[in-house]
């Protein structure tokens, strides 16, 4: 049975990751739980799986106490599933892949701003990185499970959001509401308002440069409303492999836990009820949070780390009907200009730049 360590157990991909859990209950089970806060959810849970291990973030004190709780977390876990939202996800990754685990990672912001030092850590501590994202699950399975296999590009699918069709005198308008009606996914609030702006898409890019150890002329975005084709990869001779499957995130949850071997999940396609499939051109001029999460990930360093802090800030305010849609991009642009580019060198380090590109981004947005 595998021992599953979950990270993040009432978000969206923490709640999936317990229906997968329930289904198969000779195949998986909770080692140790974790969330952010808690609440009802997480006593529920608790109460139901009956881990070893119960964490809540918010009731470590002191530093010391959060560094040994990451230690209890990931003892007798086979997988650490992290799914936790943010910037937060960063300091378990590390711990998992210090302590040499198999990591099934949902958690972007790990890569998009640590990823030199979590690269670094799965190298020296022998972990395995094993990505949950539809994307990168897609890539990973074209590339027959090997982060090192050899291709001439990869290509990343976007829905396009809900405003694809938009011009910018309504994107000015558009409110909460309408960025959280996604078009063919269901999933948390501030991965909706991403994928929305697009910078979700830029933030994939960047996982795709640490998780193939490749550069960004090798990495392409093209948008595909049906989000049908997962993503695609072109290799040398002209060929491309895509991952097919209807939006549903307990395929590459599933997969991440027992690859190379596959169980029933979920429905398969029907083709002719499909009837096309639409490739549409990638809209990063109207949509400038992409083009901003790329050009940080290419400048590295500390800036995608202060990219993820401005953003995060950005879209909390939007969410809570304090600025508009397009202020989004625009408090992001301002605090990558303010934020010299220094290396990445330490969780520590990255945690101070955070949290200074956070007080300048709330600054910034509402003059404190």
């Amino acid at each position: 049975m595998l021992k599953i360590a979950l990270i993040g157990c009432t978000g969206s991909i923490g709640m999936q990751t317990a229906q997968i859990v329930r289904r198969y209950k000779d195949e998986f089970c909770f080692s140790a739980l974790a969330c952010g806060r808690g609440g009802g959810t997480f006593d529920a849970l608790c109460e139901e799986f009956r881990p070893a291990v119960c964490y809540r973030a918010a009731d470590a004190a002191r530093e010391e106490d959060a560094r040994a709780a990451e230690q209890r977390l990931f003892e007798d876990c086979d997988v650490a599933l992290i799914a936790a939202s943010g910037f937060a996800g960063l300091r378990y990754t590390l711990a998992a892949a210090r302590m040499g685990k198999k990591i099934a990672l949902a958690n972007k912001e790990s890569l998009v701003c640590g990823g030199a030092l979590v690269m670094r850590a799965v190298k020296e501590h022998g972990a395995t990185l094993v990505p949950v994202d539809s994307e990168h699950s897609a890539l990973f399975q074209c590339l027959a499970f090997r982060r090192d296999a050899a291709f001439s590009k990869l290509v990343l699918t976007a829905s396009g959001g809900p405003f694809y069709a938009l011009d910018e005198d309504a994107l000015a308008r558009v409110t909460a509401a309408d960025a959280l009606r996604h078009p063919t996914w269901k999933m948390g609030a501030k991965i909706t308002v991403d994928s929305a702006t697009l910078l979700n898409k830029g933030y994939e890019v960047i996982e795709a440069k640490w998780l193939y150890e490749t550069t960004f002329d090798k990495i392409e975005a093209v948008v595909h409303p049906e989000s049908i084709v997962h993503s695609l990869v072109y290799f040398e001779d002209g060929a491309a492999l895509a991952q097919m499957g209807y939006p549903d995130m307990r395929v590459p949850i599933q997969l991440a836990l027992t690859y190379p071997k596959r169980l029933p999940c979920e429905a398969p396609l029907d083709l002719a009820a499909l009837g096309k499939l639409t490739f549409l051109p990638f809209p990063a001029q109207k949509f400038p949070c992409f083009g901003l999460a790329v050009a940080a990930g290419k400048a590295g360093g500390t800036l995608p780390t202060v990219l993820n802090a401005a953003a995060e800030e950005a879209v909390h305010a939007f969410l809570a009907g304090r600025i508009t849609f397009p202020a989004i991009a625009q408090t992001i642009e301002c605090a990558l200009d303010a934020f010299p580019r220094e290396e990445a060198e330490s969780y520590g380090q990255l945690a101070e730049t955070d949290a200074a590109a956070r007080r300048f981004a709330a600054r910034r947005m509402y003059g404190k």
